[in-house]
């Protein structure tokens, strides 16, 4: 019999270089399910979600094509916490049903270990769903940089991302694993690639081991 699949759920704060953890576990072996994808998925046209969004919110939510516009429901939504509760209502239950497939498709190829991709682990109490938490990290005034630099936010705009989230030091604490990334990309794949070897480890100490045949005893 095949190991149980090793879940195992990555997140951090916006500019942490999760999605590069992501890509270097990718790479290494590790099955992929990406939350920001599945969001994606669960909106696109001719979707259930998609058709309540232009119900609550109307018909001028869809771009031209007839997809969502992503940049009006966002303005919609932001900064209104009731309207993106309502939001979340719709979304969140499908992308809980398109993981939960991802998760079975996995399973079913034979994958030893999943990694799920999650920016809202903790705020969506996801934790308890996971054999391993890993959270990738880097100091405040990193990420503010990262922000304003390579994506090129304005510092007001990014601080208030930031300051929407749930405050690093609490994911820190219920974590099991911490990827610092304040350094160089380098020293962020080193830690990775460590990471890895670990949860291979984990992978193969779980039961059932797979059957072996014993070869048949010599006739005399």
């Amino acid at each position: 019999p095949a190991r149980p699949m090793l879940l195992v759920g990555l997140t951090g704060n916006i500019a942490s270089g999760k999605s590069t953890a992501a890509r270097r576990l990718a790479e290494l072996g590790a099955t992929l399910v990406d939350a920001d994808e599945l969001a994606r998925d669960a909106v696109r046209a001719g979707t259930p979600a998609l058709a309540q969004i232009v119900e609550r919110w109307g018909p001028e939510m869809l771009a031209p094509d007839g997809t969502l516009d992503r940049a009006r429901l966002r303005a919609r939504v932001f900064d209104h916490p009731a309207e993106l509760e309502a939001l979340n209502a719709i979304v969140h239950p499908e992308v809980g049903r398109l993981r939960d497939e991802a998760l079975a498709a996995a399973r079913a190829a034979g994958a030893e270990i999943l990694v799920c991709d999650i920016p809202l682990l903790f705020e969506r109490n996801l934790a308890g769903d996971f054999d391993v938490i890993v959270l990738v990290d880097a100091p405040r005034e990193t990420r503010l940089a990262r922000l304003t630099a390579l994506r090129g936010l304005a510092e007001r705009e990014a601080q208030a991302m930031i300051a929407a989230q749930m405050p690093a030091e609490l994911k820190r604490a219920r974590a099991d694993v911490v990827l610092e990334n304040g350094g160089t990309p380098e020293e962020l794949q080193a830690q990775v690639d460590a990471l890895w070897a670990t949860l291979q480890e984990r992978a193969a100490a779980r039961a059932p081991a797979p059957a072996r045949l014993t070869p048949a005893p010599a006739a005399p």
